[in-house]
């Protein structure tokens, strides 16, 4: 797998929506954000073109975009200023043999999470679950989520990154032991629009990572289920659940997402660890998808090996 090169003051990042659009003044915000640190912007000419109200500009022209910024010499990070709905409109027009031959930064989560399984799987290319721009970084981007993204964007080779939660937030181990392999996934409602596609997350002898945001906990069950029919959850050596933010039972308050969890994850007979901070919910920590990752469940401990 490849681990782009780090992002340092004076380079060029590439401000992308492969998703949904912003507004003028959150996009003018967005490249504030960074020119301000020193950086040089790229901003895309489709974050304030809507199509269809909830396009970011048609899918052809999103993928030309996000293929000239990875062809780019001069462009080191691509940051998305949100997430949305339509990006699995553009998969089939990404240049995988441009991304294969430029690694660079890539940075997003939500429906950006297709673009990491296909980098990640077809590219060989390491990505990040992190903030996004418009979304975390132009109001209020807080200390811890900013230090995430510092030091997952930083490593050194051979070095390790040892996950940790924001002070006061544990996690909670909902089976035991410990297990290795490369992270994969994302949203969970994202991958399981993937099966039954090409695009499908390939979850053997791999770290599953799931959040998810806004759906009842009946809809989350139902995903749950369809992944585990699929062959998800048993292929994969471990699970890391993160935010499921806004996640309600109306019928049942009292029967919860957590209390979901533990009752679908019971006796699963391999480490699931839950209360991961990234996701929808503020703060939020970045992982390198596409990174060998160990999880001790009953330890409490996610470390990231960059080798």
């Amino acid at each position: 797998m490849n681990y782009p090169e780090r992002l340092r003051e004076g380079d060029t990042v590439a401000l992308l929506a492969p998703s949904s659009p912003i507004s003028p003044e959150d996009a003018e915000a967005c490249r504030r954000h960074f020119e301000d640190r020193g950086y040089r912007v790229r901003m895309s000419g489709l974050v304030s073109t809507p199509l269809h109200g909830y396009e970011a500009g048609a899918p052809e022209d999103r993928a030309r975009e996000l293929n000239a910024a990875f062809s780019d010499p001069e462009v080191r990070a691509i940051f998305c200023v949100r997430g949305g709905n339509s990006a699995c409109r553009v998969l089939e027009r990404v240049d995988l043999e441009a991304v294969r031959a430029n690694p660079k930064i890539f940075v997003g989560y939500s429906d950006i999470t297709p673009f990491h399984v296909l980098f990640n799987q077809r590219a060989e290319l390491i990505t990040f679950h992190g903030p996004m721009v418009k979304s975390n970084m132009i109001r209020g981007f807080d200390a811890f989520s900013r230090t995430s993204l510092d030091a997952a964007l930083s490593m050194e080779p051979g070095g390790v990154l040892e996950f940790r939660n924001p002070e006061g937030s544990a996690t909670e181990p909902l089976c035991g032991g410990a297990a290795e392999g490369l992270l994969v996934g994302g949203n969970l409602a994202l991958l399981t629009s993937l099966l039954g596609t090409p695009y499908a997350a390939d979850t053997r002898g791999r770290i599953l990572l799931i959040e998810d945001v806004g759906e009842t906990v009946p809809r989350v069950a139902r995903m749950l289920h369809h992944l585990r029919l699929a062959g998800k959850f048993e292929d994969a050596a471990g699970v890391l659940i993160g935010d499921f933010t806004d996640c309600t039972n109306a019928a049942e308050p009292d029967y919860g997402v957590n209390a979901l969890m533990r009752d679908f994850f019971a006796g699963i007979g391999k480490p699931v660890l839950a209360g991961i901070r990234t996701g929808h919910g503020f703060p939020m920590a970045t992982l390198p998808l596409g990174m060998r990752c160990r999880v001790d469940a009953g330890g409490g401990s996610v470390r990231f090996f960059r080798d």
